[in-house]
């Protein structure tokens, strides 16, 4: 099978990719390489260097080659970004996505799996959230992952691409960038790695449902036969606090660095866990890998390529 892999060269992506090769796939990228890195790879996979707001560069990558799935997880996923440069974020996530969906009903594609977020949500009504909860989302980047599973919708009934959408809580793992508005397992482990404080937001007690990056990828994969026409969360279906989330990162690498704690960020959603019942009845998918454990596989990358060695 063929498989299209935008953002695959990125942090969930390279994942993707990953797996998708060891199970036979043929596999090629479509990345600029902003965030992604050739390093992260596999041999034998192709990469198509270019933009996605590139409307051509996109048609000419499906036609060259041709793929049977695409697996769409390019994005811009940066929250402040999309509140400080909202037609950016529009640009990428929305314009970008229209151009691939263009290319793939001109070039014969049969699928596409889509990369949502818990974002669209919103501040949770209920818990755990699942996928009848309201739409109400509190920054561009979650109107933009929403407005996209829309037209795969009207691309399905009007030109018969299906697809699935799947909605990731929070991903965390190996090559996750910790810089920035990283997420906050690479933030704290690298920091706690680098012998710095890292800042906990608030009282520490807000909750989130950590969900690891390969069981991520595995949820994609079970998506290219399984799924069709589904919107899926994609999660544990537990809730874990940033404090418990700490002090496990503190006993992994055996810091004794204590956070500091700063003011609440304005917006800050204070509870979310995500319901995956439906991700289980449709795709025969779980989560496998437990906290602890995906932590110190984490932590074991991180430690491994921030050593002097690796990291100059």
């Amino acid at each position: 099978m063929r498989v299209l892999v935008t953002g695959g060269a990125g942090f969930i992506g390279s994942h993707v990719v990953e797996q998708l090769a060891a199970g036979g796939a043929t596999v090629a990228v479509l990345d600029d390489l902003s965030r992604g890195s050739l390093a992260n790879l596999p041999p034998g996979v192709s990469l198509y260097h270019g933009d996605i707001r590139d409307k051509v560069f996109v048609r000419e990558t499906l036609e060259h080659f041709r793929p049977r799935v695409v697996v769409h997880q390019a994005a811009q996923v940066d929250v402040r970004t999309s509140l400080d440069d909202p037609a950016r974020d529009a640009a990428v996530n929305i314009e970008g996505t229209i151009h691939l969906l263009e290319a793939c009903r001109r070039t014969g594609v049969e699928k596409v799996i889509y990369a949502s977020s818990a974002a669209v949500y919103g501040d949770p009504l209920y818990l755990p959230v699942d996928e009848e909860h309201p739409v109400r989302p509190l920054a561009g980047y979650g109107i933009s992952k929403h407005t996209v599973e829309h037209y795969l919708q009207v691309y399905r009934a009007l030109y018969g691409l299906d697809y699935t959408v799947l909605r990731y809580a929070n991903v965390y793992g190996p090559r996750q960038d910790a810089t920035g508005e990283g997420g906050v397992v690479a933030v704290f482990t690298r920091r706690l790695l680098r012998g710095e404080a890292p800042c906990i937001f608030g009282d520490g007690e807000q909750t989130r449902d950590f969900v690891f990056v390969g069981d991520v990828a595995a949820a994609n994969l079970a998506a290219i036969k399984r799924g069709s026409g589904r919107v899926l969360n994609v999660s544990t279906g537990r809730a874990t606090s940033v404090n418990d989330l700490f002090q496990l990162l503190q006993q992994i690498t055996g810091s004794k660095i204590k956070a500091r704690y700063c003011p609440p960020r304005p917006g800050d959603i204070r509870h979310s866990y995500l319901s995956c019942d439906l991700a289980q009845k449709n795709l025969g998918w779980q989560a496998r890998t437990d906290l602890v454990t995906g932590l110190k596989l984490t932590v074991e990358w991180y430690r491994y390529n921030l050593s002097p060695d690796r990291s100059g």
